[in-house]
């Protein structure tokens, strides 16, 4: 089988330790190589980070440009800051490369919906790293519904919460200091909940409600956010998120990024299930399922696991080389999500109906 290769544009930590490290397994002591993806170079605005990528034997290109004039490449996975995304995106397709791109498609629905547009115009595949229905785990849960383990699902709670900002070099950063970024706790990790409620319960989100936090950090976006979503199947579920909860430390934080599914039957707890985490050996933190039938409760731990960020670049590949290009539709959707609950708590919790 002929692989797909690749070159990453922006190569921060998540890039270097998550996606290459792990997703393309350039770290070779830990992970087994994909059959149909190949990692070749990468490139950075910060030339410091050259050492990083010819470190695990990456060529490094001096910029966006010299990636996309090289022949060799096929597709490119874009890991640069949000409001870069989509104009970087748009060159790649321009150029004939297939797509990934880290976490919002676009800063815009605008520009999400003009790049959907170009790859289908192209023929050519574009996806973004929804990496998180790729954990065993998150499979696991939406099997239990599906098969009618929880009953008849009638809500569901998603939490992202933790504490960013409060250190003056991450309140400077782009996440925390210009809200054009589509960064803050609603298009950093309400995006995450938003999709993982649309995987978990199967249906569509048509209409969302948010409230911001009362201020009290030194940020120029949100401090954090409630939000409550209708389901095209009839269940409303809730996402709180924000970068104002302490959490106790490391291991409450990791322990609360997860999800409660309600039914008539049982709830299914995931703890340190919306995050980075695969459930390999070394982890911070053991991330664990629970079914809950209100007399005993099942565990279930990863003995297996399966990375994500593998399972993403796996599906790409997978799509160009069969000819059957993913749309990057979804992304689209997901970045309408987010504008649509920023737009709710700037009018007050008004329900603002969303489309496709």
């Amino acid at each position: 089988m002929k692989a797909v290769r690749y070159a990453m544009i922006g190569f921060g930590g998540i890039a270097e330790n998550r996606i290459a490290k792990e997703g393309f397994a350039c770290d070779a002591a830990r992970f087994k190589p994909l059959k149909q993806a190949v990692l070749i170079g990468a490139t950075d605005v910060n030339t410091k980070r050259r050492r990083a990528a010819q470190a695990l034997g990456l060529t490094w290109y001096r910029d966006t440009e010299a990636v996309l004039r090289d022949q060799t490449i096929d597709a490119v996975f874009v890991a640069t800051n949000n409001r870069t995304h989509a104009e970087i995106a748009r060159q790649a397709l321009e150029a004939g490369k297939a797509v990934i791109v880290e976490k919002p498609l676009a800063s815009t629905a605008r520009d999400a919906r003009s790049l959907v547009a170009l790859a289908k115009k192209k023929g050519l595949s574009l996806s973004v790293d929804h990496m998180m229905v790729h954990n065993v785990l998150n499979r696991h849960a939406r099997k239990w519904i599906e098969e009618g383990a929880l009953g008849a699902v009638n809500d569901a709670c998603f939490h992202m919460q933790f504490a960013y900002g409060y250190d003056p070099a991450d309140a400077a950063s782009w996440r925390c200091s210009d809200r054009a970024e589509m960064g803050g706790p609603i298009g950093d990790v309400a995006s995450h909940c938003f999709y993982m409620a649309e995987y978990l319960l199967d249906s569509r989100i048509i209409a969302v409600r948010a409230v911001y936090y009362p201020k009290r950090m030194a940020i120029a976006v949100e401090d954090g956010a409630l939000i409550q979503c209708d389901l095209a199947n009839g269940i409303t579920c809730s996402a709180l998120v924000s970068f104002c909860d302490l959490r106790g430390g490391l291991g409450g934080t990791l322990s609360n990024l997860g999800y409660e599914v309600y039914g008539d039957k049982a709830v299914v707890r995931g703890y340190g299930t919306l995050f980075q985490l695969s459930g390999h050996a070394g982890e911070p933190f053991k991330m664990r399922l629970e079914l809950d039938t209100f007399d005993r409760q099942q565990r279930v731990t990863i003995k297996r696991p399966e990375n994500i960020y593998q399972g993403v670049i796996r599906e790409h590949a997978d799509s160009v080389l069969s000819g059957q290009p993913l749309t990057g539709y979804d992304g689209y959707r997901n970045v309408k999500l987010c504008e649509a609950a920023h737009s709710s708590a700037r009018r007050g919790g008004r329900t603002v109906a969303v489309k496709d």
